[in-house]
């Protein structure tokens, strides 16, 4: 995921990752009913289908990036108001110009949406470059891409053992509670060597930490403080009796040496962002698919096409609502022919940014043959989600193992009768009932 905790624009409009068709109702094609949207171009394999009307893409953020790529936003929690930038270019300035600080949001309450801020002082999540750098080279050890490539026979065989299961209950079945949320919990606890008892409570408090419901400030406060304090006698336990973890590796590093508290959130930080971008993008992904069945036929009879597929969808499917931890500028900085004054908050959108049409034809479009180009669905700069080829790892294994398992896979239900996450900062099907 990209290092973020996201928070929604007050636009006027209604503040959403769903479309507004009534409460917890999912982002609805219509291809339940064969009412596909409209479709734009040929592909080699296939017909793009056409995201412009699908209000899965926040409608809020919609309005703002017609006002321009540079806005003034008011967000439910924080004293001020906030700048946002949402075309590809700006956040791109934004993310590593060293005038616009992440560290400077340390005790100030910023805007955002979550009433409780997620992230915590000590965080690679808001330290700056240079200084993070030493905390990322770290970290980067553990999930350079051949590293997590040896990694992956052990994720195929904990998703063959989930699917073994969701065949074994008989359809329908959920998605969601069969591989989902347990595929990616399991490969970072096992990275982490948590105990299995204690994994289904941090999961629960990593869900408590996400939630952007009213009066839930003191409830999110006490997870955070209970993974904190988790974490940190996890690193006390390993520097003394250190194993073959990701935590003992990095307790030993000697060049660069981490403290425990350094350690603790660090180990926090990979827990939240190892359940979040996997576990939604398997179900947004398998919902998206399935809801444009042609192209999940079409992935089983070539299922080489996959990794495009997957890059595509992961530029064009939201994950999260709304624009991430904002900066400070330390200085009067101009971004995209606005001028931002110094003390100023300054807010970006990936999501937007993904579908600048500046940098992306048809940027609404589904279209995998598209012309290259770098998506920030896991951020930009020197806050680049670090764990990204962990999570694209899953996401492979994840869909390659459900078309090859279940070429057969259909929805079990009509699309609209799907719930969706409200009540925290991630968006994903709560339940995906399917049949085979």
């Amino acid at each position: 995921m990209p290092e973020d905790e996201t928070a929604c624009p007050d636009s006027g409009r209604r503040p959403s990752g769903r479309p507004d068709r009534g409460a917890d109702r999912g982002p609805d094609s219509g291809a339940d009913r064969g009412q596909g949207p409209e479709r734009s171009g040929t592909d080699a394999i296939g017909c793009p289908f056409d995201f412009s009307e699908d209000l899965a893409f926040d409608p809020a953020l919609a309005d703002l990036m017609e006002q321009g790529p540079v806005t003034r936003v008011r967000l439910p929690h924080g004293d001020s108001e906030a700048w946002l930038v949402t075309s590809y270019n700006g956040v791109q300035q934004v993310t590593t110009d060293p005038r616009l600080s992440r560290a400077a949001i340390v005790g100030r309450d910023y805007p955002r949406l979550t009433p409780e801020p997620i992230v915590s002082p000590e965080s690679i999540n808001v330290i700056d470059p240079p200084e993070s750098q030493r905390l990322r080279r770290a970290v980067t050890q553990a999930f350079t891409k051949p590293r997590v490539r040896r990694m992956r026979p052990a994720i195929e065989q904990v998703t063959g053992a989930l699917l073994d299961e969701m065949a074994a209950h008989g359809p329908p079945a959920d998605l969601v509670t069969h591989l989902s949320l347990k595929l990616p919990h399991h490969t970072i606890c096992e990275l982490l060597d948590v105990d299995r008892a204690d994994r289904a409570l941090l999961l629960e408090y990593t869900h408590r930490m996400l939630t952007t419901a009213p009066g839930q400030k003191q409830e999110s406060a006490d997870a955070k403080r209970h993974l904190r304090a988790y974490f940190g006698r996890l690193v006390r336990q390993r520097r003394d009796r250190p194993g073959e973890d990701l935590i003992s590796t990095l307790a030993a590093a000697s060049d660069e040496p981490l403290s425990d508290d350094e350690l603790a959130v660090l180990a926090m930080t990979l827990l939240l962002s190892g359940n979040d971008t996997a576990t939604c993008q398997i179900s947004n992904i398998s919902y998206t698919l399935l809801t444009q069945p042609h192209w999940w036929d079409l992935l089983v009879a070539h299922p080489e096409r996959l990794p495009e597929v997957l890059d595509e969808l992961l530029r064009i499917i939201p994950f999260r609502k709304g624009v991430g931890i904002p900066r400070l500028a330390l200085a009067d900085v101009e971004i995209d022919g606005t001028l931002v004054r110094a003390g100023d908050f300054v807010h970006v959108s990936y999501l937007t940014a993904n579908r600048d049409p500046e940098v992306f034809a048809r940027p609404h479009a589904f279209d995998p043959d598209r012309p290259s180009r770098p998506h920030m669905t896991f951020g930009w700069g020197g806050h680049h989600c670090v764990a990204a080829p962990l999570a694209m790892e899953e996401l492979q294994v994840a869909l390659g193992a459900l078309l090859t398992r279940f070429p057969g896979l259909r929805l079990a239900v009509p699309s609209s009768e799907l719930r969706w996450d409200t009540e925290t900062i991630r968006r994903f099907p709560l339940e995906l009932p399917v049949t085979w």
